[in-house]
């Protein structure tokens, strides 16, 4: 079974930076995209940044130029980098991945931005 484990987020004032990490476990196909999603109160959740096993990535474009993911493949973790944060970065940030078994998805981190 697959599990993903967030950590990081907090309150941040508008401007600051912020990363993101999670952790990955389980039984994981070789091929597989990890990325980040996020909900805003009252909002739809969406994905934020998406990086492939194969190195391929894909941001939101209101978060291009301000983020940037990375994964670990020794450690499997995947983390999200975000500066020159807004306010309305402010949401619950998700860990997700999918292979062909699945989505799967974390628990999420409550991310805050103060202006």
């Amino acid at each position: 079974q697959v599990q993903l484990v967030e950590s990081g987020g907090g309150l941040v004032q508008a401007g600051g930076s912020l990363t993101l990490s999670c952790t990955i476990s389980g039984n994981i196909a070789a091929y597989n995209i990890a990325g980040w999603g996020r909900q805003a109160p009252g909002k739809q959740r969406e994905l934020v940044a998406l990086k492939t096993s194969g190195g391929g990535t894909n941001y939101l474009d209101s978060v291009k130029g301000r983020a940037t993911i990375s994964r670990d493949s020794s450690k499997n973790t995947v983390t999200l980098e975000m500066i020159n944060l807004k306010p309305e970065d402010t949401g619950v940030y998700y860990c997700r991945l999918t292979d062909k078994t699945g989505e799967y998805w974390g628990r999420g981190s409550q991310v805050t931005v103060s202006s």
